[in-house]
C-alpha cells in the first residue's frame, strides 16, 4: 500500500469542555504523535497488518520527530516543509474534537533533494509499480497526481481520501478508481462519477456509509460504540478501505470492514489506538 499525502505532527488535549473565546482550560492529558491523512491512514495499514509506504514532506525538527514515531511504516519524503503542527483539543465526554492546522500550505518541492525538478520526476514509479493500492488524499497535489498517474499506467488501483475539494482534483478524480468522500465533500455522487470515477462512496458521521457504482447503490451501518475520540477515525476508515480493496472484498463487505475498524478507532484516544487496534486485527 502506498499513502500519498500529509502527514502533521499532532498535539492532543483531551478536555472536559471546549473553552470558549477569552477562556483557559486545563487539560486532563495531552499526547504528541504523528496524525494527518496520509500518515494516520498508513499507521492504520500497518496495524492491520498490510505492508505501508508513506510517500509525503518531512522537514526538519518535527520531520524527524514524526518520522520516528511512524515505525513500521516505510517513510519517503520530498520537497521542504511539513509536517505541520496541529492542535487537537478532545472532548471528554463524547470524544468530539476541534482541530487548528496549517495543513500543507509550507510544502515545496523546489527544495527536493532533486534540484529543479517536478513532481513526476521525485515520485519514484517502483513505489508505485510495487503497490496494490495507491491511497491519496489531495493535500500534496503534485505528487498525488504524478502517483496517480503512474498507478493508471500499471493497473494499480487508486483510492481518493476527499474529505474536502482541492483545486488538484480537476485533474485527479479521472485517474480515481474508488473516491470515499466526507458528508461536507462538495461535489455529489453524480458529478464525481461524471469526473471517471467508478465508484463513489460517501460517509455520513454515525450514520450508514453509502455506495454507488454503475446504477447499482448500497449502504452499510456504521456500528454504535462508546466514542472516546473521533480525531482521525476518518484517514483510519480510509486506510482499511484502501487495505479491503487491496484484498479484492466486494463493495458492501469493503465497507462494513472499514466501519468496523473506524469504530477500533472512535473507542480508543490518540495515546493506544495503534496497539489496539492491532489487538483487534489478532483478535480474528
Amino acid at each position: 500500500m502506498l499513502c500519498v499525502g500529509l502527514t502533521t505532527v499532532d498535539v492532543s488535549q483531551r478536555v472536559a469542555e471546549f473553552p470558549v473565546p477569552g477562556q483557559k482550560v486545563q487539560s486532563l492529558g495531552v499526547h504528541l504523535a504523528p496524525g494527518g491523512p496520509a500518515a494516520n491512514a498508513a499507521r492504520a495499514v500497518a496495524a492491520l497488518g498490510h505492508r505501508a509506504v508513506l510517500l509525503t514532506a518531512l522537514g526538519g525538527e518535527l520531520g524527524e520527530f514524526a518520522r520516528s514515531r511512524l515505525d513500521p511504516v516505510e517513510v519517503h519524503s520530498v520537497g521542504t516543509g511539513g509536517p505541520a503542527l496541529s492542535m487537537v483539543a478532545v472532548r471528554e465526554r463524547d470524544g468530539e474534537r476541534t482541530v487548528i492546522s496549517r495543513n500543507a500550505v509550507e510544502f515545496d518541492l523546489a527544495g527536493s533533494e532533486v534540484a529543479g525538478v517536478g513532481a513526476a520526476d521525485v515520485v519514484d514509479p517502483a513505489l508505485v509499480e510495487a503497490a496494490d493500492v495507491v491511497l491519496v488524499d489531495g493535500h500534496l497535489g503534485p505528487l498525488a497526481l504524478a502517483a496517480a498517474r503512474v498507478a493508471r499506467r500499471t493497473g494499480v488501483p487508486v483510492v481518493l481520501d476527499a474529505g474536502s475539494w482541492k483545486p488538484v482534483l480537476d485533474d485527479l478524480l479521472p485517474l480515481v478508481d474508488v473516491a470515499a468522500c466526507s458528508a461536507a465533500f462538495e461535489l455529489s455522487e453524480s458529478e464525481v462519477h461524471a469526473r471517471g470515477v467508478p465508484l463513489v462512496i460517501r460517509t455520513h458521521g454515525p450514520h450508514p456509509v453509502t455506495w454507488s457504482r454503475g446504477g447499482v447503490t448500497g449502504g452499510q451501518p456504521v456500528p454504535v460504540v462508546e466514542v472516546r475520540d473521533t480525531n482521525g477515525a476518518g484517514d483510519v476508515w480510509h486506510g482499511a478501505l484502501a487495505v479491503a480493496v487491496a484484498r479484492g472484498m466486494a463493495v458492501d463487505d469493503a465497507v462494513r470492514w472499514a466501519n468496523e475498524v473506524a469504530a477500533v478507532r472512535v473507542r480508543h484516544t490518540a495515546w493506544d489506538w495503534v496497539e489496539e487496534l492491532e489487538r483487534w486485527r489478532d483478535s480474528g
